[in-house]
Protein backbone atom coordinates (compact mmCIF):
# COMPACT_ATOMS: atom_id res chain seq x y z
CA UNK A 1 0.00 0.00 0.00
CA UNK A 2 1.10 3.59 -0.67
CA UNK A 3 1.55 5.58 2.55
CA UNK A 4 2.80 8.80 4.10
CA UNK A 5 3.03 10.51 7.49
CA UNK A 6 1.33 13.91 7.78
CA UNK A 7 -0.28 16.50 9.99
CA UNK A 8 -3.99 17.04 9.56
CA UNK A 9 -5.19 20.65 9.31
CA UNK A 10 -7.59 22.70 11.39
CA UNK A 11 -11.03 23.56 9.96
CA UNK A 12 -10.02 27.25 10.01
CA UNK A 13 -7.02 26.63 7.75
CA UNK A 14 -9.06 24.36 5.44
CA UNK A 15 -11.64 27.12 5.08
CA UNK A 16 -8.91 29.63 4.22
CA UNK A 17 -7.39 27.25 1.65
CA UNK A 18 -10.82 26.78 0.08
CA UNK A 19 -11.24 30.57 -0.25
CA UNK A 20 -7.79 31.00 -1.83
CA UNK A 21 -8.39 28.14 -4.29
CA UNK A 22 -11.79 29.50 -5.27
CA UNK A 23 -10.36 32.98 -5.85
CA UNK A 24 -7.55 31.67 -8.06
CA UNK A 25 -9.81 29.17 -9.85
CA UNK A 26 -11.93 32.04 -11.18
CA UNK A 27 -8.89 33.45 -12.97
CA UNK A 28 -7.11 30.40 -14.40
CA UNK A 29 -7.85 27.02 -15.91
CA UNK A 30 -4.19 26.01 -16.00
CA UNK A 31 -4.31 24.38 -12.55
CA UNK A 32 -5.84 21.18 -11.18
CA UNK A 33 -6.93 22.26 -7.70
CA UNK A 34 -6.64 19.97 -4.69
CA UNK A 35 -9.84 19.54 -2.70
CA UNK A 36 -9.29 21.38 0.62
CA UNK A 37 -10.39 18.31 2.62
CA UNK A 38 -7.54 16.36 0.99
CA UNK A 39 -4.82 18.86 1.88
CA UNK A 40 -2.43 17.94 4.68
CA UNK A 41 1.11 18.78 5.73
CA UNK A 42 3.26 15.87 4.57
CA UNK A 43 6.18 15.12 6.89
CA UNK A 44 7.40 11.87 5.35
CA UNK A 45 6.37 10.19 2.11
CA UNK A 46 6.96 6.46 2.56
CA UNK A 47 5.88 5.20 -0.86
CA UNK A 48 4.83 1.58 -1.14
CA UNK A 49 4.87 -0.19 2.21
CA UNK A 50 4.37 -3.85 2.99
CA UNK A 51 1.54 -4.60 5.42
CA UNK A 52 3.89 -7.05 7.17
CA UNK A 53 6.08 -4.05 8.13
CA UNK A 54 3.15 -2.02 9.49
CA UNK A 55 3.56 -3.15 13.15
CA UNK A 56 7.24 -2.04 13.25
CA UNK A 57 6.39 1.24 11.51
CA UNK A 58 3.51 1.85 13.93
CA UNK A 59 5.72 1.14 16.96
CA UNK A 60 8.41 3.50 15.67
CA UNK A 61 5.89 6.24 14.85
CA UNK A 62 4.21 6.05 18.26
CA UNK A 63 7.56 6.14 20.07
CA UNK A 64 8.91 9.06 18.04
CA UNK A 65 5.72 11.11 18.32
CA UNK A 66 5.75 10.58 22.08
CA UNK A 67 9.16 12.24 22.27
CA UNK A 68 7.96 15.44 20.55
CA UNK A 69 6.03 18.36 22.03
CA UNK A 70 2.77 19.81 20.69
CA UNK A 71 3.10 23.15 18.88
CA UNK A 72 1.18 25.54 16.67
CA UNK A 73 1.75 26.83 13.15
CA UNK A 74 0.08 29.44 10.94
CA UNK A 75 -0.70 29.18 7.24
CA UNK A 76 -0.35 32.11 4.86
CA UNK A 77 1.49 33.44 1.85
CA UNK A 78 1.43 32.07 -1.66
CA UNK A 79 4.19 30.42 -3.65
CA UNK A 80 4.99 27.92 -6.36
CA UNK A 81 7.54 25.23 -7.09
CA UNK A 82 10.02 25.50 -8.68
CA UNK A 83 9.32 29.28 -8.71
CA UNK A 84 6.56 31.85 -9.19
CA UNK A 85 7.95 32.55 -12.67
CA UNK A 86 7.83 28.84 -13.67
CA UNK A 87 5.01 27.35 -11.56
CA UNK A 88 4.38 23.58 -11.55
CA UNK A 89 2.77 23.34 -8.09
CA UNK A 90 0.97 26.14 -6.23
CA UNK A 91 1.23 26.24 -2.46
CA UNK A 92 0.37 28.17 0.69
CA UNK A 93 3.27 28.60 3.08
CA UNK A 94 3.62 27.97 6.79
CA UNK A 95 5.06 29.93 9.66
CA UNK A 96 6.10 27.39 12.28
CA UNK A 97 8.40 27.11 15.26
CA UNK A 98 11.56 24.97 15.07
CA UNK A 99 9.46 22.15 16.59
CA UNK A 100 8.02 21.39 13.14
CA UNK A 101 11.44 20.85 11.54
CA UNK A 102 12.51 18.82 14.58
CA UNK A 103 9.43 16.60 14.25
CA UNK A 104 10.05 16.03 10.55
CA UNK A 105 13.75 15.26 11.10
CA UNK A 106 12.93 12.82 13.90
CA UNK A 107 10.48 10.95 11.64
CA UNK A 108 13.12 10.74 8.90
CA UNK A 109 15.58 9.31 11.43
CA UNK A 110 13.03 6.87 12.89
CA UNK A 111 11.89 5.46 9.53
CA UNK A 112 15.33 5.11 7.95
CA UNK A 113 16.33 1.97 9.94
CA UNK A 114 13.06 0.39 8.77
CA UNK A 115 14.23 0.65 5.16
CA UNK A 116 12.47 3.86 4.09
CA UNK A 117 14.60 6.18 1.97
CA UNK A 118 15.73 9.42 3.55
CA UNK A 119 14.56 12.52 1.70
CA UNK A 120 17.52 14.23 0.06
CA UNK A 121 15.86 17.63 -0.32
CA UNK A 122 15.64 19.98 2.64
CA UNK A 123 12.26 20.03 4.38
CA UNK A 124 10.19 22.91 3.00
CA UNK A 125 6.85 22.98 4.85
CA UNK A 126 3.98 23.97 2.56
CA UNK A 127 0.41 23.06 1.67
CA UNK A 128 -0.03 22.20 -2.01
CA UNK A 129 -3.32 23.65 -3.24
CA UNK A 130 -2.91 22.92 -6.94
CA UNK A 131 -0.75 21.46 -9.70
CA UNK A 132 -0.29 23.00 -13.11
CA UNK A 133 -1.94 20.93 -15.82
CA UNK A 134 0.42 19.06 -18.15
CA UNK A 135 -1.67 20.45 -21.00
CA UNK A 136 -1.31 24.11 -19.99
CA UNK A 137 0.05 26.24 -22.81
CA UNK A 138 3.08 28.53 -22.31
CA UNK A 139 0.66 31.50 -22.45
CA UNK A 140 -1.54 29.99 -19.70
CA UNK A 141 1.52 29.36 -17.54
CA UNK A 142 2.69 32.94 -18.09
CA UNK A 143 -0.75 34.29 -17.08
CA UNK A 144 -0.72 32.00 -14.04
CA UNK A 145 2.69 33.32 -13.04
CA UNK A 146 1.40 36.90 -13.26
CA UNK A 147 -1.68 35.95 -11.22
CA UNK A 148 0.43 34.35 -8.50
CA UNK A 149 2.81 37.32 -8.38
CA UNK A 150 -0.04 39.80 -7.85
CA UNK A 151 -2.11 37.69 -5.42
CA UNK A 152 -1.46 38.28 -1.73
CA UNK A 153 -2.55 35.69 0.81
CA UNK A 154 -2.55 36.82 4.42
CA UNK A 155 -2.77 34.71 7.57
CA UNK A 156 -5.28 31.88 7.02
CA UNK A 157 -5.30 30.80 10.65
CA UNK A 158 -3.54 28.44 12.99
CA UNK A 159 -3.37 24.73 13.63
CA UNK A 160 -2.35 23.19 16.92
CA UNK A 161 -0.33 20.06 16.22
CA UNK A 162 -1.00 17.38 18.81
CA UNK A 163 -0.61 14.28 16.63
CA UNK A 164 0.81 12.93 13.40
CA UNK A 165 -1.07 10.52 11.19
CA UNK A 166 0.02 7.60 9.05
CA UNK A 167 -2.22 7.68 5.97
CA UNK A 168 -2.82 5.11 3.27
CA UNK A 169 -3.27 6.70 -0.15
CA UNK A 170 -5.40 5.06 -2.82
CA UNK A 171 -4.98 6.71 -6.22
CA UNK A 172 -8.20 6.86 -8.20
CA UNK A 173 -9.22 8.65 -11.41
CA UNK A 174 -11.25 11.12 -9.31
CA UNK A 175 -8.23 11.83 -7.07
CA UNK A 176 -6.47 10.30 -4.11
CA UNK A 177 -8.48 8.84 -1.24
CA UNK A 178 -6.76 8.93 2.16
CA UNK A 179 -7.42 6.48 4.97
CA UNK A 180 -6.06 6.89 8.49
CA UNK A 181 -3.97 3.86 9.51
CA UNK A 182 -2.46 5.17 12.74
CA UNK A 183 -2.66 8.40 14.69
CA UNK A 184 0.25 9.07 17.06
CA UNK A 185 -0.09 11.73 19.76
CA UNK A 186 2.79 14.08 20.42
CA UNK A 187 4.38 14.12 23.88
CA UNK A 188 1.89 15.27 26.44
CA UNK A 189 -1.03 15.95 24.04
CA UNK A 190 -4.36 14.93 25.48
Amino acid sequence: MRAFIAIDLSPVIRSGLRAVSQQLRRETRAVRWVAPESIHLTLKFLGEIDSAGLPALTKSLLAEAGRQVPFEFHAGGLGAFPSLRRPRAVWVGLQAPPDLAALQASLEAATSPLGYLTEERAFSPHLTIGRVSQHASPEEISRLSELLLRTKVGDLGAARVEAVTLFKSDLRPSGAVYTVLVQAKLGNAT
